[in-house]
Order: C-alpha cells, then structure tokens, then sequence
C-alpha cells in the first residue's frame, strides 16, 4: 500500500468516525475501530442514486469520509484499510464476492476484503477479519479460524468456501441483506481489478444499485436500513419496518440514525431527492396493491 495517511489526517478519520485518541495498534484497538466505522459510516448508495459516483482510488476514498461522506464497500474498505494502515497495522486487500439471497457462492471481485495482522505477529498463524463495507457487516472483527461468532440475532459463521481452495466464507444470520461473502487467500497488492467492477455497479442501469437509495448501519444491539422510504429496524426484538411519511422526518432520520446529513447536496438538491424517492414508493404501493 504506497498511501498513508499524515498525523492530521488520522486525527480528521478519527473525529470522523467518533474517536478521539490514537492508542497502539493491538487487538482492542482494532475492535474499537471497527465498531465506531460501521456505526458511523453507513454503507450507502447515496451517491450512486443521485448520479454522481466517487471513485474508488485510495486518496479519494479517504477524502470522502474526511468530507463527512460515505460510501460502499470499494470506498469504506479502501479508506479504512489506509487508516490502519497509517496506525501500524499489516492490511491485507483480498478479491471477494457477495452472495444474493436466491443466488450461488461467489468470488468476482465485486467486493473488497479485509484481513489483518497485528504487528510482529505470524501473518500465516494470527489474521483477522475486518470489514466495515458490506450491507451487514460483523461488529468486531473475527479470527481467521472456523467457527460461529457473535450474539443472536447477528451470528456469522465462519467456514470453508467451496467456491475457492484454501478461501473462506462468511455467512450471515437468515435475515442478514444476503447470504454471505467469500474470500479468496490470495493477497492483493493494486486495486484496479475492482474499478471495472465499481463502474458497474455505479453507473450501469443493470446495476442492483441502479435508483436504489439504500443504507445500511449498524450499532450493538441493532442493524437498520433505509431503502427509499421504509426503515427496517432489526434486534433480538424481531424485524419492524416504518414508513417514513415526510422530508423532515427523512432527512432527520439520515442525520442522527446514519450519520449522513447529506454534506455534498444542496437544500434544493436534497429536496429533490425526496421527492424523486417519494414518488418511486407511491409507485411502489400501487404495485403492493394490485
């Protein structure tokens, strides 16, 4: 990895991501990281919706969160991965690929992977899972050995994949947004596999992300998701869903649930995007209806 962020800069990521001390790089450090970047960060289709895309170079993904934006996982990863970096952890990039629900395994890069070392650790005995860009991350990162982890209702099973040797998968709980994630082992050290990747899902109409306003963030005991207008509440309580009716109520909503005020968008802009959401899920209902 050739960029690393300066002291000034690791300070604006931290305040960012509500942090405010830089400690050594241990285990307990890395788990607090991660749970303050998913809570945070939510990861989002903001940009993409509103047709103006960031790349996914590694300075302006870091760029991004120091603007008070956010992304999916090709930025969150992408910056994270820099910051830790910068901190004094080993960052391993690996090819991944998400699983739909109703769909097979796969590995097509269209999803960045994480693992950590801590430092003066063997790489090839201690490795963590860290990801902070899917739709239903895990809030702490997880050993590289098989097993289940972390409390009902946000479980993940750690196992085997069998769609790459020597890979693992990830698996979520059953109303996790998909199936799982598969890694290959294989360490990456460019990125430029992901950018045509990126430019599907950002710009192609065939894109699952293509007029998808949706977030997703997490904290403790909750995940929740945004899609348009319905929110979807999930803990040990069960799944509740709210409509929700108004701007105010949104954009109120997306600032103190999501950590996203909407920073890169003007009033006018974002009123717009309401209004395109709103009619998107009247349609929506009349379809529910028929």
């Amino acid at each position: 990895m050739n960029v690393t962020l300066t002291l000034a800069e690791i300070n604006a990521y931290l305040k960012r991501i509500g942090l405010d001390t830089i400690k050594k790089p241990t285990l307990e450090f890395l788990a607090e990281l991660q749970q303050a970047h998913i809570h945070h960060l939510s990861w989002q289709t903001v940009d993409i919706f509103a047709g103006r895309p960031a790349g996914i170079d590694l300075q302006e993904s870091v760029q991004l969160i120091l603007q008070g934006r956010s992304g999916y996982c090709f930025h969150l990863n992408g910056a994270f991965s820099v910051l830790l970096h910068s901190l004094g952890y080993t960052v391993h990039w690996h090819r991944a690929g998400v699983q739909p629900h109703g769909e097979q395994p796969r590995v097509n890069s269209f999803h960045l992977g994480l693992s950590v070392s801590l430092p003066d650790a063997d790489p090839n005995v201690e490795r963590w899972i860290v990801d902070v860009g899917l739709g239903g991350m895990p809030f702490d990162p997880l050993p590289l050995r098989y097993g289940a982890y972390g409390p009902a209702p946000f479980t993940y099973t750690l196992m085997p994949s069998s769609v790459v040797p020597g890979g693992w998968r990830l698996e979520y709980e059953p109303n996790g947004p998909s199936m799982g994630v598969d890694y290959d082992p294989e360490e990456l050290t460019r990125l430029e596999e992901f950018i045509p990747k990126h430019e599907f899902y950002s710009q192609s109409v065939d894109s699952p992300w293509h007029n998808a306003f949706l977030l997703r963030q997490r904290d403790t005991g909750h995940s929740y998701e945004l899609r348009g207008c319905v929110l979807r509440t999930h803990g040990i309580e069960g799944i509740s869903k709210t409509e929700i009716r108004n701007y105010n109520e949104w954009k109120d909503i997306l600032t103190k649930l999501f950590y996203e005020p909407l920073v890169n968008y003007t009033e006018q802009e974002r009123r717009e995007m309401w209004d395109r959401i709103q009619i998107a899920h009247e349609e929506w209902k009349k379809t529910q209806l028929a």
